[in-house]
C-alpha cells in the first residue's frame, strides 16, 4: 500500500463523508443478512443476490441513488471477501462498521486510475460524484488498479493505492540476524543493537491523561465530549505515526543489511487476549494484564514482521520461541534461573553474562541458521523443529 495525505476542501469533505455513510450502510445491511442464517434455514443472500437487491434499493430510494454506485457495490464486494477470509481461517468474523470509527470506501477499476501528478509536491485524484481532490505527493505515484479513501479518528483524510512495492534487494553477504521483540526493548538484534519504538513524550502522556479525566465527566452526546475525543485522537495519531515510521525505517534497514532475518513465531492475538474472564469465573490481575497488552500492541510487533515479509520475501524465518530466553548463547544450558531479571542474563552453568534480549536474539539467529542449513539438505520442516530441541531438559514445574 502506498498511502498519501488527502487535502479536500470543506465541500469535498461533505461528499467524502456521504460516500462513507453509504458504504457503511450497505456493509452493515449486507452483514445483517448474512448473520440471520440459522441451522435448518435456507442460505442467506450472497454477493450476487445482494448486488441485485442493491440495484432495486437504488431505484426505490433517492438518497441512496444520489451516491456512487461504485462505492456501494464495492462495499458488498469487500464484505464478500471478508467472509471468504473468515472461512479460510485467516481473518476474524466480519464486524459492524461504526460512524466515526470506520470511515472509508474503496474505488476499483478504471476510475481508480484517474490520478495524475501536478508538480513536485502535489497530485490529484478524481473521486466519483465529488471531482478532483488534491493529495500530498510524498513518494512516487504508483500504478494501481484500486485505492481506498479513509478518515482516521483525528479527522485526517488519506488515500492508499493498492500497489505492491518492489522488494528490497538482498545484500548478498549471507549474514543472518536474530530479532527478539520485547516490551522494554522493542527489538534486540543478535548484533547487540537495542532498538526502541518511540512513543508519547512525558508531556503528551500527562496531556492525554488530563483529557481522559475531562472526557469521563463530559455529558454523553455533547459538543464538549466530541471536542475532547477529537483532541485525544490527535495525540494518539502522533503515537501511531511515530510507530509506523519506526517500523518502516527499521525493516528497511534490516532488509538491506542482512540476507536472512530470524524472528520468533509469536501468536500476538493470543498473547494480548483480555484476562477479564466471565461473571461466573472472573479473571485475576485484569488491570495488570490490560496494561501489558497495551504495551505489547504499542511496540508494533506484528507490523514489524509483516513489513519485513513484504520487503524481504522468502528471507524471513520464523523460529520456535520456546526456551530462547532461557538458553545460554555461550554453552547452551537451559534453565529458568538463567534470566535474573527483565534485562540481565547470567548462566548458572558457565557464568556467562549478557543482556537478556540480546542473548535471546543470538539464539534466534542460531536457530535460523541451523534451520536454513537443514532445509538446504532437503529435510522437512518437522525434522528441523526436532533438531532444535534444547541441549538440557527444561526445569520441572511442580
Amino acid at each position: 500500500m502506498s498511502r498519501y495525505r488527502l487535502a479536500p476542501t470543506p465541500a469535498q469533505v461533505s461528499g467524502l463523508l456521504e460516500h462513507c455513510r453509504h458504504a457503511r450502510y450497505v456493509w452493515n445491511l449486507g452483514l445483517e443478512q448474512r448473520l440471520m442464517w440459522r441451522s435448518g434455514r435456507p442460505a442467506t443472500p450472497r454477493y450476487v443476490a445482494q448486488s441485485a437487491q442493491l440495484t432495486e434499493a437504488r431505484a426505490a430510494e433517492p438518497w441512496l441513488r444520489a451516491g456512487s454506485q461504485t462505492v456501494q457495490q464495492q462495499a458488498l464486494r469487500d464484505l464478500d471477501q471478508a467472509w471468504r477470509n473468515f472461512y479460510a481461517g485467516t481473518h476474524r468474523l466480519p464486524r459492524w462498521r461504526r460512524e466515526g470509527v470506520h470511515e472509508g470506501f474503496r474505488i476499483v477499476g478504471s476510475q481508480a486510475q484517474r490520478a495524475e501528478k501536478l508538480n513536485r509536491k502535489w497530485a490529484q485524484v478524481l473521486v466519483p460524484k465529488i471531482g478532483w481532490i488534491k493529495f500530498r505527493l510524498s513518494r512516487k505515484l504508483p500504478d494501481a488498479k484500486s485505492y481506498r479513501v479513509t478518515r482516521d479518528r483525528a479527522g485526517r483524510w488519506h488515500i492508499a493505492f493498492a500497489a505492491i512495492p518492489d522488494p528490497i534487494q538482498a545484500p548478498g553477504t549471507g549474514g543472518v540476524v536474530g530479532v527478539d521483540r520485547g516490551v522494554t526493548v522493542s527489538a534486540a538484534l543478535s548484533t547487540g543493537e537495542l532498538l526502541s519504538c518511540p512513543g508519547l513524550s512525558g508531556q503528551e502522556q500527562r496531556r492525554i491523561k488530563h483529557l481522559q479525566h475531562k472526557l469521563a465527566r463530559a455529558k454523553q452526546g455533547s459538543n464538549r465530549r466530541g471536542k475532547l475525543r477529537a483532541a485525544i485522537a490527535r495525540i494518539k495519531a502522533r503515537e501511531s505515526d511515530r510507530r509506523k515510521n519506526w517500523v518502516e525505517q527499521t525493516t528497511t534497514d534490516l532488509a538491506r543489511r542482512f540476507e536472512v532475518i530470524g524472528v520468533e513465531d509469536l501468536r500476538i492475538r493470543d498473547m494480548t487476549k483480555s484476562a477479564r474472564g466471565s461473571r461466573e469465573a472472573p479473571g485475576r490481575n485484569v488491570r495488570q494484564k490490560a496494561g501489558l497488552n497495551r504495551r505489547i500492541l504499542g511496540q508494533g510487533w506484528g507490523r514489524l514482521v509483516q513489513r519485513l515479509e513484504h520487503k524481504a520475501p522468502s528471507r524471513v524465518e520464523k523460529v520456535n520461541p520456546a526456551y530462547t530466553s532461557q538458553t545460554c548463547s555461550a554453552c547452551g544450558h537451559v534453565a529458568a534461573e538463567n534470566r535474573e531479571s527483565q534485562a540481565a542474563f547470567r548462566c548458572v552453568a558457565c557464568r556467562h553474562e549478557a543482556n537478556a534480549d540480546v542473548n535471546a536474539a543470538i539464539n534466534i539467529a542460531r536457530n535460523t541458521a541451523a534451520g536454513r542449513a537443514v532445509n538446504a539438505r532437503g529435510e522437512t520442516a518437522v525434522q528441523v523443529s526436532e533438531k532444535r530441541e534444547p541441549q538440557h531438559a527444561p526445569p520441572q514445574v511442580a
